[in-house]
């Protein structure tokens, strides 16, 4: 079964899993009132960039060139959720020099542009440092392991075709 799902169905369970994972984020934000930082917001942007890559990979027929989309954004997953673990690794000392995250990742946008505000979002703030709720491990870690599934079973897919 995981064969024929593997070899027939894998960009669809590939957007299907994505889209599931945004949803999922959104609605324990809306349930427990959370509140996302920029950097968790950049990170379901990837997530949804997965999702269209993925989509892109079922239109598009030609060999590889879909899963080439779905291994860089997994590929851009994984830098920003390692980003996100490292702050969340630091000392206070050295968080207390990060201003990042100081506003909403969409505010960031409507001063800065787009460009600029993942700039800073990246350069990450204090209020990214946050762990938040953990299921074992926190949503950048669980992150940066689907992101690493995406990406392993991304490159599998494309080295058997």
């Amino acid at each position: 079964m995981y064969k024929n799902i593997f070899h027939n169905y894998f960009e669809l369970s590939v957007a299907a899993s994505s889209l599931l994972i945004v949803i999922l984020a959104i609605a324990l934000d809306k349930i427990l009132f959370l509140q996302a930082c920029p950097m968790c917001i950049l990170t379901r942007y990837v997530f949804v960039l997965i999702t269209v890559s993925a989509i892109l990979a079922m239109l598009i027929k030609k060999k590889g060139v879909g899963l080439v989309l779905i291994v860089t954004s997994s590929i851009l997953g994984l830098l920003v959720t390692s980003r996100q673990i490292y702050i969340q690794s630091m000392s206070v000392e050295d968080l207390a020099q990060l201003s990042g995250c100081s506003m909403p990742f969409h505010t960031q946008v409507e001063y800065f542009g787009l460009v600029e505000a993942m700039t800073r979002t990246l350069a990450g703030g204090p209020s990214c440092a946050e762990d938040g709720l953990r299921f074992i491990f926190n949503f950048a870690e669980w992150g940066f392991i689907l992101f690493l599934a995406f990406l392993i079973s991304s490159v599998l897919k494309l080295k058997n075709s």
